[in-house]
């Protein structure tokens, strides 16, 4: 247990970096050479486990927050816009969500863990 709450602090930067290189991984094979510009996303989260930093932590949070709520209400807004839902729409809807959900909690979490750091 001791492991485990030592290192959950890690877990949101991890899910982000994984993140990237999905979107990297995907974006290469298309375009090739022109998607390692995308690696760079990944360098604040890869600092924030090799060096972490309270106020790095936090305007990373603030940022993520910020997008995931535009990208709820992005979400939502398609969703209600939807009038023939194909099993296609519908996977795409359910998927869609677990993202934005998971973009939106980790964002928290990070916004969490530099105000626990705080004091």
């Amino acid at each position: 247990m001791k492991f485990l709450s030592t290192y959950s602090k890690f877990i949101p930067y991890l899910y982000f970096i994984a993140i990237i290189a999905y979107w990297f991984t995907i974006v290469n094979r298309n375009v090739g050479i022109s998607a390692f510009p995308i690696l760079l996303f990944g360098i604040p989260f890869v600092w924030q486990i090799v060096k972490p930093s309270r106020k790095l932590n936090f305007t990373l949070g603030i940022t993520f927050v910020c997008l995931s709520s535009y990208l709820i209400l992005a979400y939502i807004s398609d969703m209600l816009n939807i009038i023939n839902l194909s099993t296609t729409t519908k996977q795409f809807i359910v998927y869609g969500g677990l993202f934005v959900v998971a973009n939106f909690v980790m964002a928290l979490w990070m916004i969490r863990n530099s105000i626990q750091r705080a004091f």
